[in-house]
């Protein structure tokens, strides 16, 4: 487990994190390389790689056809012959048209292999809701990614982990994809300047507590610290835990919490049903179950598609208010 910590005393936006992340890992291997749909000339439809075509060059910052299997093939194939790509699949609802090279090739190939062949894949791509973006372009989809053996996923919140995450990846020997969220693209916060990594599969307390430990998935961290700062007029600590990486998950830190404050809390945006929390809530009740003082709680989004009505997203996404009301629930307060 990692403490929260001021790290460093430049501020920047989660967005242009993301742009170091990439650009620090470029001068790093001189074998990597950014491919996806808009990353050379635009940037990006998020801004996200501005600059870099001009820096590295088309080579190494490639504009592909709109075919998220053909970019995710061109990785593996890449990756497997001792380049090191970092993929863009720009939405995260993209992965349907893909998901035969990532779980049948991907997260399959080195085992197959007999670790033989190293796959050095970073894949990044914007999730969750928020922005009116509609069903296709708003989903949290993390749950079909951790259920694939090979794969890791890591679910950067600040500025700090986005950059730190991206780095981190692109190190490791093995796929990751970097689920980042748009919503959050103009979160400000403190990132040093020269590179570092964030441990992969090591969660954070965002937020020390006693009373009920909230495990908060992706931006969902901004809305359990927000209810907490809420329920501690009234007296009620919230532990918040930020796993960073939800494959590997780190279930030793949770537990430990779980043992100091005997309630427990899932968040997350995906839907509610069958989604990540119910694996961290079965973990929960596995390793801790006589430490709980009341069953774990889950809060997620409705069983339906993410609306295009701002009203009707704000009303599907969970939030703040939701948190603190389901930790109250919780608690019998």
């Amino acid at each position: 487990m990692a403490a929260a910590t001021d790290q460093a005393t430049r501020e920047i936006p989660y967005v242009k994190a993301i742009t170091e992340g990439v650009q620090q890992s470029l001068h790093e291997f001189p074998e990597a390389f950014l491919a996806g749909e808009d990353v050379a000339v635009a940037g990006s439809v998020f801004g996200i790689y501005k600059g870099l075509l001009a820096e590295f060059g088309e080579k190494r910052i490639v504009d592909t056809p709109i075919s998220e299997a053909g970019i995710v093939g061109l990785g593996v194939g890449a990756a497997a012959t001792g380049l090191r790509p970092i993929l863009d699949i720009m939405f995260m609802d993209f992965l349907g048209e893909c998901m035969d090279e990532v779980a049948n090739q991907m997260a399959k190939m080195r085992f197959m292999f007999g670790g033989k062949a190293k796959l050095p894949v970073t894949v990044l791509m914007m999730g969750g809701a928020g922005m009116s973006m509609a069903a296709q372009h708003s989903q949290s989809l993390e749950a079909w990614l951790c259920h694939l053996p090979g794969l890791k996923v890591m679910m950067p919140t600040t500025p700090y982990d986005a950059k730190g995450s991206i780095i981190a990846a692109v190190r490791e020997e093995n796929p990751i994809f970097v689920i980042l969220n748009k919503l959050s693209l103009g979160i400000t916060g403190p990132v040093p300047e020269e590179p570092y990594a964030i441990p992969i599969g090591e969660a954070i307390i965002r937020r020390e507590g006693s009373d009920i430990s909230v495990v908060a998935i992706g931006r969902m961290v901004h809305e359990a610290l927000t209810a907490a700062e809420e329920l501690a007029k009234d007296g009620i600590s919230l532990e918040v835990i930020d796993p960073r990486t939800v494959q590997p998950f780190d279930t030793a830190t949770v537990i430990a919490s779980v043992q100091k404050t005997h309630h427990a809390m899932i968040v997350h945006e995906a839907v509610r049903f069958a989604g990540i929390g119910g694996e961290i809530a079965a973990q929960i009740q596995e390793e801790a179950f006589d430490y709980l003082d009341a069953p774990v709680a889950r809060l997620g989004a409705p069983f339906a598609p993410v609306p295009y009505s701002p009203p009707l997203e704000k009303a599907y996404m969970p939030d703040a208010k939701r948190i603190a009301a389901t930790a109250r629930e919780t608690l019998g307060r």
